[in-house]
């Protein structure tokens, strides 16, 4: 039997296969090397990057419920420009496709962490000869940027930038101005937490977006009910894992409807080669792999080989016959 040609075009982005890891999960460069090859996969998608050092939330961070868990990080990093020159190059020398995960407090904060990487020399689809020297040639691995939308916005009173059309569309549109000229594809990362995501993901694209992730986490809480007080040190937290899976397949299906254009990378609980496809035949181009990796680190690399297998059991020989078939 002819192996399928599982070969993703995310937007304007090529990748050999449509699964990566998902922001946060894989952490910030090389860490998952040891276990899987990081080259086979479409692409690593790194922690999520502030223009600036930020600390996190206190702990406790994670918190295990029955279907997936609750994380609240609060998006500890060391700043981009501490990241390109200390984990990105050894993330980029597994041969590694590189999807930087960007954040801030302030829209302004998307431009100048979106700055920071396209003065790196990450640009025109990062091919051979970006920047100059070791650097530059580590920025030549980043494929992509990813703004992170889903964020506390200290403009407006703390609430999430990706809760907002108007809000989303001034972090993303600072971030596209700022890789303007670059080749390197800006997708937006909603989140599920919204009456309407089509009307933001829309947003989203007409400020600049290239594409769109879909989905963040859930918010959610967990208490210890012998002292009320939160199990999360920062309080409440976001809900990931297998819970968190049917949300993602709607949200991908009814952007995919809306928007039958767009680019799509679809996220949430994908567990198995099938959770893989089931998010594909929603309508997104390709797919990340999140909280499973916390279980097994080797969870991407399976979850390719599974969906590999899938394909070939159900008679599909491109990729793209699969992509969007529940809209058919």
């Amino acid at each position: 039997m002819a192996r399928p040609d599982l070969t993703a075009q995310v937007g304007s982005l090529t990748l050999p296969n449509p699964v990566m890891t998902a922001s946060g999960t894989a952490g910030h460069g090389a860490e998952l090397a040891a276990y899987l090859d990081l080259s086979a996969l479409g692409a690593v998608v790194v922690k999520s990057l502030s223009p600036d050092p930020w600390a996190g939330n206190p702990p406790p961070r994670v918190h295990p419920v029955a279907a997936g868990m609750l994380n609240s990080v609060g998006l500890q990093n060391p700043g981009v420009q501490a990241w390109l020159e200390d984990e990105l190059p050894a993330l980029a020398a597994t041969g590694a496709r590189v999807v930087v995960s960007i954040w801030g407090h302030a829209a302004a904060d998307y431009g100048r962490a979106a700055k920071a990487l396209a003065g790196a020399g990450a640009g025109a689809g990062a091919g051979a000869g970006a920047g100059v020297g070791a650097g530059g040639r580590a920025a030549g691995a980043i494929v992509a940027v990813e703004a992170n939308v889903s964020c506390p916005n200290v403009e407006d009173r703390r609430r999430m930038f990706a809760h907002s059309c108007a809000a989303t569309a001034a972090a993303v549109g600072e971030a596209a101005a700022a890789l303007a000229g670059t080749g390197l594809p800006l997708w937006a990362k909603l989140s599920p937490n919204v009456t309407d995501l089509a009307e933001i993901a829309a947003a989203a694209l007409e400020a600049g977006a290239d594409g769109l992730t879909l989905v963040n986490t859930l918010m959610g809480l967990a208490l210890d009910p012998a002292t009320g007080r939160p199990r999360l040190g920062g309080g409440g937290g976001g809900l990931s894992g297998p819970a968190l899976h049917p949300v993602a397949v709607r949200a991908v299906y009814e952007c995919r409807a809306a928007l039958p254009h767009a680019a799509i990378v679809g996220v949430g609980g994908v567990s198995t080669g099938t959770d893989a496809a089931e998010l594909l035949a929603a309508g997104a181009d390709a797919v990340q792999v999140g909280t499973a990796t916390f279980a097994d680190p080797r969870a991407p690399a399976r979850i390719l080989s599974e969906l590999e297998r899938w394909c070939g059991h159900n008679g599909v020989t491109r990729l793209a016959d699969l992509i969007g078939r529940a809209h058919e």
